[in-house]
């Protein structure tokens, strides 16, 4: 079996999961997709968005902090490490989602590298939501209290050097300079893999990225 269809399978029986959750409740549910970077979370889930009915998705990038706060800081040079998200504004959102009605939710612009408030609707009527991103079941400080928050959590994991290769193209594709694109896979996307990789609170299913 090639790996496109070995991913395939997987995709089946994760969907598989989300409409037997949908069949056995009445409220929305939450549905956390997490993983390290790079590692196909913002494509599953906009497949997943468009695959299923009443199902939208909602990306962690988006409550990034914004880089004259992160200068302030002093985090720029580890943007997207655990430390440069707010953190509390991303549990208020999901709080919010947890109700069936229409709710904005912010996405991240990586082209201008910046936040958008308000990006687009979660309609009232849609009734499962994917939320996508890294840090969603670190077994971290305030992390952590995240996993209380999902009806159902998939870890997808990937290796370390396949994160260091798809993260390597990512960069390119961005124009990087070769300098730039071996600092930001180094010190910022191979660190925050191998942290998210070791230190997790234990998934509902798993999907192998990389096989």
């Amino acid at each position: 079996m090639d790996h496109s269809q070995h991913w395939q399978r997987q995709v089946d029986t994760f969907i598989g999961v989300i409409e037997s959750i949908r069949a056995r409740s009445t409220k929305r549910n939450l549905i956390a997709l997490a993983g390290p970077p790079a590692s196909g979370k913002s494509t599953l889930a906009r497949h997943l968005a468009d695959t299923l009915p009443h199902c939208s998705y909602m990306a962690m990038d988006g409550f990034h902090l914004p880089n004259n706060i992160l200068i302030q800081k002093k985090l720029l040079h580890v943007k997207g490490a655990p430390e440069t998200f707010d953190l509390d504004g991303f549990s208020h959102m999901i709080d919010r989602l947890g109700e069936k009605r229409e709710v904005y939710v912010p996405a991240f612009d990586r082209a201008n590298d910046q936040t958008i408030n308000c990006a687009y609707p979660i309609p009232d009527y849609h009734d499962i939501v994917i939320i996508e991103g890294n840090y969603l079941l670190l077994n971290e400080p305030k992390w952590s209290a995240l996993d209380e928050l999902w009806d159902f959590a998939i870890f997808i994991e990937i290796s370390i050097e396949e994160v260091e290769r798809r993260a390597t193209e990512r960069w390119i594709t961005a124009g990087l300079s070769p300098e730039m694109i071996t600092k930001r896979v180094e010190e910022n996307d191979l660190h925050n893999a191998e942290r998210v990789l070791r230190n997790r609170v234990p998934e509902d299913l798993v999907l192998r990225g990389d096989l």
